[in-house]
């Protein structure tokens, strides 16, 4: 999750987080580590440098380590909402629905609006059984940020589920416009579409 280094930081922090951010940004994951890692060592209470850590091991699938930076920070900081995210988005990921939903409210509860927070929360929820309230919730994502390719294929996907064919083609649709090289989009596309067919043409013959 990319966020604005807060303004608290002496310049020579703030700077080597804004360094720490480009580096994550552009895909050096373990030199991003590295300089977090540096950070803390000059700065052991820098809850945004654990934050950062958190993230880059994320993107290596690296959740164990991930998930004991964000651990980290929270004793730092019990209201780091993005550690609390990073460990909604870890349990999201084993499919631990109910602890993901705990992590993620309480981060949307300190960043409210955000809709990173929003889309994982709502997934979390649908998949758990409270579909209603998982598809009003990645809805509020989508608005907030209408271009989020991710944000349209989750929608896309539970609508696929609950079998509303028309409007998951429609939203997958734009996620592929969006991001064509997405090898998940494709594959859910694909499917909705074939689903929508299936559909139309078994209400076809039924009306014969």
């Amino acid at each position: 999750m990319t966020k604005k280094k807060d303004d608290h930081y002496p310049t020579h922090i703030a700077d080597a987080l804004n360094n720490i951010e480009e580096l994550k940004l552009s895909g050096e994951h373990e030199k991003s580590i590295l300089e977090a890692e540096k950070l803390l060592f000059d700065d052991p209470n820098c809850v945004e440098a654990l934050e950062e850590i958190a993230d880059n091991y994320v993107s290596l699938d690296s959740y164990d380590k991930a998930e004991k930076a964000c651990q980290r920070a929270l004793k730092l900081d019990e209201k780091s909402y993005t550690a609390k995210y990073i460990l909604g988005f870890i349990h999201s990921q084993k499919q631990e629905w109910v602890k993901a939903i705990v992590y993620l409210k309480s981060s949307n509860t300190l960043h409210a609006n955000n809709p990173e927070i929003l889309r994982c929360l709502g997934w979390a929820l649908f998949n758990s059984g409270k579909r209603t309230q998982g598809v009003v919730i990645l809805e509020r994502a989508l608005n907030l940020d209408s271009d989020n390719a991710l944000t349209l294929c989750d929608l896309g996907i539970c609508y696929m589920q609950m079998k509303n064919f028309e409007k998951s083609v429609q939203l997958l649709k734009r996620a592929m416009e969006l991001d064509p090289d997405n090898k998940r989009v494709k594959e859910c596309f694909l499917a909705a579409t074939s689903f929508r067919d299936r559909f139309t043409g078994l209400k076809t013959k039924q009306s014969i």
